[in-house]
């Protein structure tokens, strides 16, 4: 069983509302879909969503990478899933000069991982939770439900509190908060918020690196009344070393975001003590399988770790999350499946948004578990090109 095609798209995912954060307000996205066709017709989709103020990667800079990276030489024949899956391990797309913390690639190396995976996945079978039994079986725990979190973008003042109500009503365990933007008195909303989800909603925030060093501590311990039970990514990937005073200041748990990319990243955090706490999302940790990696390692070391996401996410990537959050265990807090939520266009027929109270079932599909629509894919691909085949 070989690769016979595989082909490159950037596609352009309209949101349907404007989705604002302190380092980014955003309207759509442009993320990177990748297919793989096998010599028996099997046919599997990834997607990979650069940042360039996460990973420094672009569209253009994603599609030239893949085209430089001999691929056709990495993606090997295989014989059954198991191989597939070791093939797809050593999948190593070509360097980025100047590239210390091995992460300037990961969007396209997720998309290339995942649409093998899917392929492969497909022709024998096996859906990806087999991928976590077969690498990481002290991590494997197979669950029919995941529950994932709601969250609040920059809602102040009466929308804050319909927002509140609505987390609330939504039947959310958890959820997470927007803070650190421009304007915005933090503390004002939290209290807001906690007033209106009640004290058993757990509740976390997220800056997006919108603090400097010198403020941070106060910034934190200021929402710290309202039982917050982590702070994402508080100050900028270049002041990340200040964190490790700052967790001897505060009492709420640190979690890295922009700064944890890859393996790299997680050695240095865990030498310097700068959290407590990793956020992965797959394809800014370059796969499943390196989030899988990460996600070991945390756990080896006495970290916690979640699952995250991306905006503007199609059903491919949503699908391959899914897959992660139904066969890892521990995970702390899970992001993920937004879809119909969000997107106003989507490449798949089938529904895997999460329902009340954030609930969604286990993907019974091989591969991500769902199946790309080529017209529907057509629909939103600004362009394309055949790099095997």
């Amino acid at each position: 069983m070989r690769v016979v095609e595989l082909e490159v798209r950037h596609v352009r995912v309209p949101l349907k509302k404007p989705i604002k954060h302190a380092s980014h307000v955003r309207t759509e996205t442009d993320n990177v879909v990748v297919r793989i066709k096998l010599g028996d017709g099997s046919t599997g989709y990834g997607e990979g969503v650069p940042r360039d103020y996460v990973t420094g990667e672009t569209i253009d800079s994603v599609i030239e990478l893949l085209r430089k990276s001999d691929l056709g030489k990495q993606l090997k024949p295989a014989a059954d899933f198991a191989e597939a899956v070791k093939i797809a391990e050593q999948i190593q797309l070509a360097p980025v000069p100047g590239d210390d913390r091995r992460c300037q690639g990961n969007a396209a190396r997720c998309a290339v991982e995942l649409a093998y995976l899917d392929a492969f996945g497909r022709a024998f079978g096996e859906p990806l939770i087999n991928v976590t039994k077969l690498l990481a079986p002290e991590l494997y725990e197979p669950r029919k439900e995941v529950r994932y979190s709601g969250i609040i973008m920059g809602a102040k003042g009466l929308k804050a509190r319909i927002m509140g109500w609505a987390m609330y009503l939504y039947g959310f365990r958890q959820v997470k908060v927007k803070v650190g933007i421009a304007g915005h008195n933090d503390a004002k909303r939290l209290k807001i918020i906690r007033g209106r989800v009640g004290s058993k909603m757990d509740l976390r925030v997220d800056a997006n690196e919108a603090w400097s060093p010198g403020e941070v501590a106060a910034k934190i311990r200021e929402l710290e009344p309202f039982g917050i039970s982590s702070v994402e990514q508080p100050v900028r990937h270049e002041d990340v070393a200040a964190l490790a005073d700052v967790r001897k200041q505060v009492k709420t748990p640190i979690m890295l975001d922009e700064s944890l990319c890859s393996m790299v990243d997680a050695e240095r955090a865990l030498q310097n003590g700068w959290c407590d706490l990793f956020n992965l999302r797959l394809s800014k940790c370059g796969g499943f399988i390196p989030s899988l990696r990460l996600a070991e390692f945390a756990k080896r070391n006495g970290l916690g770790y979640q699952l995250g996401c991306q905006v503007g996410e199609t059903a491919i990537l949503s699908g391959a999350g899914r897959m992660f959050a139904a066969s890892v265990k521990d995970i702390r807090f899970l992001e993920g499946s937004y879809d119909k939520h969000l997107i106003t266009k989507n490449v798949s027929l089938e529904e895997i948004s999460f329902r009340r109270g954030g609930r969604a079932p286990m993907l019974t599909g091989s591969g991500v578990g769902v199946a790309a629509n080529p017209v529907l894919l057509d629909a939103i691909t600004v362009r394309k090109e055949m790099l095997i085949g």
